[in-house]
């Protein structure tokens, strides 16, 4: 068997950029008039289609083999594939919860607190707890990371928790409330009470 050449590989921190790059690209082409803009835009569409059937078959081999597909979603450029193309296998809450365990060790040395309330109507709710001076940067940061794992939500809310109840003396559960009642009456009637000039009452 003949030995593959070496294909120039690109590091996770080079992706993104290029990523970047495709959407301002594709964002210009659509703003563009004229048949060869039009032209491609439908080679960009074809392409997508493709390789994304590609794909398709590529997690269909991979589930057949234990922990492949496993290796395929922690790939980042993978991942963002499956997740453009609809075909990551994890639900949609699933990656909003594994959005939020990622950031929570970076949010606790902030002196953050964040917790996942719910999805629900592709709108996911995230409880933030911080400091009011950096509760604004640190909801960005979360509705970025949430989105990056979970694009095909609407919206991602942000906010802080409900304040804890009011904790109520043990003592006042076994007192009546009539009880209560009576004797705070009569403490009263005791201190209006006037004294006699002999000082008795």
């Amino acid at each position: 068997m003949a030995e593959q050449p070496d294909v120039p590989r690109l590091a996770d921190a080079a992706v993104e950029p290029r990523l970047a790059r495709l959407d301002a690209v594709l964002g210009q082409l659509e703003q563009t008039p004229g048949r060869t803009a039009e032209l491609a835009l439908e080679a960009v569409e074809l392409l997508t289609e493709v390789y994304g059937e590609a794909l398709a078959r590529i997690t269909d081999l991979a589930g057949e083999g234990a922990g492949e597909l496993d290796r395929l979603i922690d790939d980042e450029l993978l991942r963002h594939l499956l997740l453009l193309h609809r075909l990551h296998p994890d639900p949609l809450e699933g990656r909003v919860a594994r959005a939020v365990d990622d950031l929570r060790p970076q949010l606790r040395a902030r002196g953050a607190e964040i917790a996942l309330v719910g999805v629900h109507d592709e709108v996911a709710r995230i409880s933030l707890s911080a400091s009011s001076c950096g509760a604004a940067a640190l909801g960005d940061l979360v509705r970025e990371q949430v989105l990056t794992f979970a694009p095909e939500l609407s919206a991602v809310d942000v906010t802080a928790p409900a304040p804890a109840p009011a904790l109520i003396p043990v003592a006042a559960l076994w007192q009546r409330p009539d009880r209560a009642a009576e004797a705070t009456t009569s403490g009263a009637e005791q201190a209006a009470e006037p004294l006699a000039l002999d000082g008795t009452a």
